[in-house]
């Protein structure tokens, strides 16, 4: 009670701010009184919205409007708060400082608040406002190729060129466009790799959330060596209640069930070996491992039959799991290939400049490559979108990853 009590009252700060933000710029009162329309009807919609939440159903797309609203009418304001806060601040120190230093008759009263301070506020909050509406209506289907090329001294000769498109997070229980979702599977064809591999959480929680997209998805064109999958953390059901053990059970059973529907093979905790010619290499799928997640992975029982000297792509959704267990491993596991952070939906990239998101508090390896004594993961950033229905400088990504043999040095 006293948290709810807590927010609350930070809740109307803000609110109290951003109104007095819009009040020191104009007297006219049909704007002031649109403005508190607006955002009296915004905060009941919200609170509307999170007081239908049903913890049996999960997220769908009426949560992930009013989360959306949320951070579109709190973020902005959070801002103004922030600024106008820091000129409260100023205010009462000149005050003080004034009443200590000044004749009696030349005393002034508390400093008004200043138009261009408010007019600065305002300018600012527009900036995360109009961008996570982009994000929202644009961002999340602005999908983007991403290319790697990686060397290995002791990749075998006939796998040198080899080609990897990875894909991760689908989460199709919020998809809202089936234009967006074709366009982004033709992009997938397009790249004509040697391999496709999904890297999990192919649904929110429930797996008739995929059921309008499996043809959809079954387009995605079978290459020369085949599609793959692993699961994610969303795939387990664990973030909603369930009425039995049984529907949770089966529910599990139908999500598995979705990647043979799409012609996918998902790997349980397996390896399959991949043989061009004499050549091979080995794909190894681990389940679900988090270092703040379901761990149901198992590396061990996914290497049976492997030595430490093969070639191995290996598949795990969480790139937590390679921090804390697959980059150091004994059995060298070559390319790792992740997604679950998003990179938050969240952040900015300027590639050779900047790569910033709040995720990366979190997560070390969050969006991109990354390296480890010559063991390398790559961390996808993403198909689709969960939680905020947008996405704001970290736009989803198809990868695509080519093997090249690197001459050995002497």
């Amino acid at each position: 009670m006293s948290r709810l009590v807590f927010i609350g009252v930070i809740l109307l700060l803000v609110e109290l701010y951003a109104y007095q933000a819009v009040k020191t710029i104009t007297r006219e009162r049909w704007i002031l009184i649109v403005y508190q329309i607006i955002s009296l009807l915004a905060v009941a919609y919200i609170l509307y919205g999170f007081s239908q939440f049903d913890r049996k159903v999960g997220q769908n797309a009426q949560s992930l409007f009013t989360m959306g609203l949320l951070l579109l009418m709190l973020v902005p304001k959070l801002i103004i708060t922030i600024i106008l806060l820091g000129e409260d601040i100023y205010r009462m120190f000149a005050t003080v400082i004034n009443y200590f230093t000044q004749a009696d008759n030349i005393k002034e009263a508390i400093p008004g608040r200043r138009k261009f301070i408010s007019q600065i506020a305002l300018g600012i909050a527009a900036i995360p406002f109009t961008s996570l509406l982009y994000g929202m209506t644009k961002g999340k289907y602005n999908f983007k190729v991403i290319r790697q090329t990686l060397f290995f001294a002791d990749l075998p000769e006939s796998f040198d060129g080899m080609t990897i498109t990875q894909f991760s997070d689908v989460h199709s229980g919020s998809f809202d466009n089936p234009e967006k979702i074709q366009y982004a599977i033709d992009l997938i064809n397009e790249q004509k790799s040697d391999i496709v591999l999904f890297t999990g959480d192919i649904v929110n929680t429930h797996a008739t959330e995929m059921h309008p997209w499996v043809e959809t998805f079954k387009k995605i064109e079978t290459p020369k060596f085949g599609k793959y999958s692993i699961l994610g953390n969303h795939d387990y059901g664990e973030y909603v209640d369930w009425s039995s053990r049984t529907e949770k059970e089966e529910n599990f059973k139908a999500i598995k069930d979705l990647h043979r529907q799409i012609d996918f093979k998902l790997l349980l905790n397996e390896n399959v070996k991949l043989k061009n010619g004499s050549d091979e290499i080995a794909l190894v799928g681990v389940e679900n491992w988090g270092v703040k997640f379901k761990q149901a992975g198992d590396l061990t029982k996914a290497s049976e039959g492997l030595a430490k000297e093969d070639f191995k792509i290996l598949m795990s959704h969480d790139p937590s799991h390679w921090d804390a267990e697959v980059k150091t491993h004994e059995n060298n596991y070559h390319l790792t290939l992740s997604g679950h952070t998003h990179g938050l939906q969240f952040g900015i990239e300027i590639p050779g400049f900047i790569k910033w998101s709040p995720v990366q508090y979190v997560y070390k390896q969050w969006a991109g490559l990354y390296e480890n004594m010559g063991r390398y993961i790559y961390v996808n950033r993403g198909f689709g979108f969960h939680a905020y229905p947008g996405r704001v400088g970290i736009w989803p990504e198809i990868t695509v990853i080519e093997l090249k043999k690197a001459e050995k040095v002497a």
